[in-house]
């Protein structure tokens, strides 16, 4: 993921604000990590570069 997108990038549930933190980067992008939206506490992880931001659903 590129950090330029965090500057389109809002939560999907509520449209807040994602708040990055990064596990691994290179020179190019964001390889490993998180967006976390702090309105709503909805976590979305980054693997290999790409940002899961589908909204959790819950099973009972």
């Amino acid at each position: 993921m590129k950090r330029s997108l965090m500057d389109i990038l809002c939560c999907p549930v509520c449209k807040g604000d994602l708040v990055l933190s990064v596990t691994t980067e290179d020179d190019k992008e964001i390889l490993e990590g998180g967006l976390h939206c702090a309105a709503c506490r909805v976590d979305y992880p980054i693997n290999e570069g790409i940002p899961n931001l589908l909204p959790q659903t819950h099973q009972e």
